[in-house]
Formats: structure tokens, C-alpha cells, sequence
């Protein structure tokens, strides 16, 4: 098997089809190891190009008390 970096939206959009199709794939078998490589090169091709901010403690609880979560 041979896989490489994903690097444009048409890869990236090709690969999460095939995930989707591998989504129940038991773990140990071929189709098992092509979903975890999918997987972890569409995490890297995500962080690159939508990189998701990660809120403060006072962003956080603003946003959570917004959205009506309970606290612990």
C-alpha cells in the first residue's frame, strides 16, 4: 500500500469519500490499515488548511454557557 500527502481540496475531497466507504472496516485487515492512513493524512491536510483555534478558559465557558451545556 502506498500513500502521499494529501495537497489539494479534490484529494482531500476523494479521500474523505473513501473514508467514508472504510468507515466500518475492522481493524486488523487491509481495509482497516488504508482507513487509518486516510484518516491521519486527511487530520494532517485539515490542520494545515483549517486549523481550528482552541478558546481561552473564559471564550470557553461564554461559549458553553451560550450554547445551554451544564457545568460539572
Amino acid at each position: 500500500m502506498e500513500f502521499k500527502k494529501i495537497e489539494t481540496m479534490a484529494e482531500y475531497g476523494n479521500a474523505l469519500k473513501e473514508i467514508d466507504f472504510l468507515m466500518d472496516s475492522k481493524v486488523d485487515t487491509r481495509d482497516g490499515e488504508r482507513l487509518n492512513a486516510l484518516v491521519t493524512l486527511v487530520e494532517g491536510y485539515e490542520a494545515k488548511h483549517f486549523p481550528v483555534d482552541i478558546p481561552d478558559r473564559i471564550e470557553a465557558t461564554k461559549l458553553s454557557d451560550a450554547a445551554g451545556i451544564p457545568k460539572p
